[in-house]
């Protein structure tokens, strides 16, 4: 048996990533030769010609056998899936932080913002889309903290290259008292808002059924 229908039947089964190791370990042949094999299903999937339903999303690393984006809608509907479970403007400026700029510390993240964000990296932590790669060569050693592959999954990219340019989010300048304001912030005040996004797309929820 050829080892494209192995590679597809296991990435299909498993429902999540997977090492270019294991899939070469499953198909009985060398990684590259898996790598060429995979890049060539990823082109038979996105092409617009062969009408799938699916893709094959390639990362550094792993890839993974995924829905298209455009039958989100009919997915959801099919399955009865709920929308909902956005993040917060909090975690995702935070994450928008650790993304453009990682590896990052929690302190750094805090500079940027002008609020203690020690929430959001707890919170974007427990979700997988941030994690700690090592520790800064500094006083006390901090976290450093990286975005994860799950974190290009759940945003449809391959690699952080694939990210926007950071010019497209500028914004015009603030004056220095709104700034001072803002700097004033507390945890609790970040709490509260992610409380707040919860309980919204809880009513959400509630008022779709």
């Amino acid at each position: 048996m050829s080892a494209k229908p192995i590679l597809e039947a296991v990435l299909f089964a498993a429902g999540h990533p997977l090492t270019y190791e294991v899939l070469a370990e499953a198909a009985e042949c060398m990684t590259s030769e898996v790598k060429e094999i995979l890049s060539a299903m990823a082109s038979e999937y996105s092409d617009h010609a062969n009408e799938r339903g699916i893709q094959l999303v390639m990362y550094k690393d792993s890839c993974q056998l995924c829905t298209k984006e455009e039958h989100i809608d009919k997915i959801r509907t099919a399955l009865g899936v709920r929308s909902g479970g956005n993040l917060s403007r909090s975690s995702m400026e935070t994450l928008a932080i650790v993304a453009y700029h990682q590896p990052v510390t929690r302190s750094y993240i805090d500079s940027v913002r002008g609020i203690d964000s020690n929430y959001s990296v707890n919170n974007l932590t427990d979700k997988g889309l941030i994690e700690v790669c090592g520790r800064l060569d500094a006083p006390g050693r901090p976290s450093l903290y990286r975005t994860t592959d799950n974190f290009l999954r759940i945003f449809g990219i391959t690699s952080l290259d694939e990210l926007p340019p950071v010019e497209l989010f500028a914004v015009p300048e603030v004056k220095t008292d709104v700034l001072a304001a803002g700097e004033a912030h507390t945890v609790e005040n970040e709490e509260a808002l992610e409380a707040d996004s919860e309980i919204d797309e809880l009513d959400e929820g509630q008022s779709e059924e």
